[in-house]
């Protein structure tokens, strides 16, 4: 990083570009590797000028492609999903913090939301709203796994949507819509009775509930799951479904989603549980 004297008059502005290239020129010729200039601007008066190595960016690219290989099959099958960067903590420690942080909101921008890439009931998972924001979510994302899924932040209706294979082929419950009382489904929103209520069939547009649904059967395939699933969605103010994340262990207590939605088709979860087992035994019986 180089940072640059206050710059308080325009005319100032092509004298430092100046001042950065021959820099770039120069590291290029001491290091072997090519440099690139990349404007920013943090108040007024001051310019930082950021040299952005590609061969450090190079490193952050191959450290996340594995880790979003998912979303991309997702992608791939033409199910909306935002923009998202996959960050293992080895890479944020070696790549250093200041860097990648500020490599990803220029990448994604803001508000994104951060949580970890494998767990469940929304721990270590927040909203970032501003840069200054996500290092401590970074902190609290990576205190719950060793990667950190960063993405774009959508806001609108959260709905769930499980999807039973226990038959010939998926089938999808019907759409549950969650309506937390403090506005985030978190952990207390998750496991405090009567901190968030729940609308089966939810309160979508018929077309974005079709959506909805088409979403999560064709994300149970793309994934090559089996048995269960359940796809969390948000339907944004245009009605569009994103797709947030899939689970293949959804919880199964009073207040989960899956039970809630085999309960509005007529399933009963003892029967339900009972079917699952023993798809699971004829696997195992049969090696």
């Amino acid at each position: 990083y180089m940072q640059s004297v206050a710059a308080q008059r325009p005319f100032f502005f092509d004298h430092v570009r100046e001042l950065a290239d021959r820099a770039c020129a120069e590291f290029a010729a001491l290091t072997g590797r090519e440099y690139s200039r990349v404007m920013s601007y943090r108040a007024e008066d001051a310019e930082y000028l950021v040299l952005d190595d590609p061969v450090l960016r190079q490193r952050f690219e191959e450290a996340t492609r594995d880790a979003t290989a998912a979303l991309k099959r997702l992608a791939d099958n033409r199910i909306p999903t935002q923009l998202a960067v996959a960050l293992p903590h080895t890479t944020f420690r070696d790549l250093g913090a200041g860097r990648v942080l500020e490599y990803i909101v220029a990448r994604l921008g803001l508000p994104l939301f951060v949580k970890p890439a494998r767990g469940g009931s929304a721990l270590g998972a927040s909203v970032v709203r501003s840069a200054a924001e996500l290092p401590e979510a970074m902190v609290a994302c990576y205190a719950y796994g060793d990667t950190a899924l960063i993405e774009q932040f959508v806001a609108g209706v959260e709905v769930a949507v499980s999807v039973l294979a226990t038959g010939s082929g998926p089938v999808a419950l019907p759409v549950v819509e969650l309506a937390p009382d403090r506005g985030v489904y978190g952990d207390r929103a998750r496991y405090s009775a009567g901190a968030t209520r729940f609308h089966v069939p939810a309160r979508l547009d018929p077309a974005a509930a079709a959506t909805a649904t088409d979403i999560a059967i064709r994300a149970h395939l793309a994934l090559e799951l089996r048995d269960l699933s359940r796809t969390d969605l948000i339907v944004d103010a245009a009605g569009v479904p994103w797709f947030l994340e899939v689970n293949v262990a959804p919880g199964m207590t009073e207040t989960s989603l899956l039970p809630i939605a085999a309960e509005a088709a007529g399933i009963d979860l003892g029967v339900l549980c009972r079917d699952l087992l023993q798809a699971a035994a004829s696997r195992a019986s049969h090696g």
